[in-house]
């Protein structure tokens, strides 16, 4: 006799599923400390492997060689870009005294507006200031250990990214076995596609952030220095770095533009620098984000936004980064894998209904 298949009830099945995710979610967020190192390293790893390959086949270098190589130019970059924006730090650093002098002032002109307005005179609001000090102070050695403990913490995990990115590099055609061995054969060609799909898409997402990133700071640069402002490099610098932080990193750019532009110019200009930087927020989040970034990933805006939000809750700001390439990678799988196709379309959606209707019209 035939077996006769079992069906589970909807909500058995609704109850298994949150009991996995919940734990699933609990053990994310326990392994932050291994797991947000090792998708960074992984996301790097994926940018540098042309790189790596190039080295490897061309100029005929082992491959520990050529994945040390590509790791050491990665970092030589990086820290190309930080020895650009700490010359124009100095530079502003070499402007103390007259910098000193400008906030001196704008905190006298300060005072004498809440005098005004608030008709709270200038003794009382040194005696605030001197107490609120003296609490700073008073708490100093607690704040230079914290700041020292997260710096350290910090660095440790930039270590730890570099090690999984050379590491990563240097397996990857072990990992990459591995991921075909524990598959069936049957599923090897899904298996090959969704790896090359997901190499193209992060690569290219990747890419495209860092294009978007020099266009801003180049467009922030040029505005800056056509209105007068005297750290135009540096506001630019920051307006482009910042950029990449989703939602939040304007606010980010935003303060800490105004805030220079207020210590070295004048209150005009810091209100005109603050209209500049939305006026690129928008230019960006409407064009630039959409044409560059968000063709590459395929992701709906609400999806987008809630990913975010979740990455920021389970892993905070570094999980805010890594959100999009992790809704990018199981758009790919549920796109390929049958049952999980209505998952794929609801992260996509937009772009799945614009791409059914241009098919429509090529038929027609």
């Amino acid at each position: 006799m035939p077996t006769k298949k079992t069906t589970h009830p909807f909500y058995e099945k609704l109850c298994l599923v949150l009991v996995g995710l919940i734990a699933f979610g609990y053990l994310v967020i326990q392994a932050k400390d291994i797991f947000d190192p090792l998708m960074f390293g992984f996301l790097f790893a994926i940018l540098l492997l042309p790189v790596s390959n190039f080295l490897e086949k061309r100029l005929r270098l082992p491959r520990s060689a050529s994945s040390l190589l590509s790791v050491l130019l990665f970092v030589g970059f990086i820290f190309g870009i930080m020895y650009l924006i700490g010359s124009q730090i100095s530079n502003l650093a070499n402007d103390w005294p007259q910098l000193k002098a400008q906030v001196g002032q704008s905190i006298s002109d300060l005072q004498g507006w809440i005098s005004n307005s608030f008709h709270i005179n200038d003794t009382k609001q040194m005696a605030y200031v001197h107490d609120t000090t003296k609490k700073i102070l008073a708490a100093g050695t607690d704040v230079l250990g914290t700041t020292f403990g997260a710096v350290s913490s910090l660095m440790l995990f930039y270590a730890f990214i570099l090690i999984f990115t050379f590491f990563i590099l240097f397996y990857r055609r072990l990992l990459f076995r591995f991921i075909i061995w524990v598959f069936n054969d049957d599923n090897e060609t899904t298996v090959f596609d969704i790896s090359e799909n997901i190499q193209a898409i992060l690569r290219q997402y990747i890419l495209g952030l860092l294009l978007e990133m020099a266009i801003v700071a180049t467009i922030a640069c040029t505005a800056f220095w056509f209105i007068g402002i005297k750290y135009a490099v540096l506001l630019g610098l920051i307006v482009g770095l910042f950029n990449i932080i989703p939602y939040l990193g304007i606010f980010t750019a935003l303060v800490l533009s105004c805030l220079i532009t207020f210590a070295t110019g004048t209150i005009n200009q810091t209100l005109i620098v603050g209209i500049c930087v939305i006026g690129i927020h928008a230019v960006d989040s409407n064009l630039l984000l959409p044409t560059v970034v968000g063709s590459k990933v395929r992701l709906n805006a609400l999806i987008t936004f809630l990913g975010i939000v979740f990455g920021e809750m389970i892993w905070g700001l570094s999980g805010m980064f890594l959100s999009i390439p992790t809704l990018a990678i199981l758009k790919i799988i549920f796109d390929r894998v049958e049952s999980l196709k209505p998952w794929g379309f609801l992260l996509g959606g937009a772009y799945e209904y614009k791409k059914s209707a241009e098919k429509a019209m090529k038929t027609e």
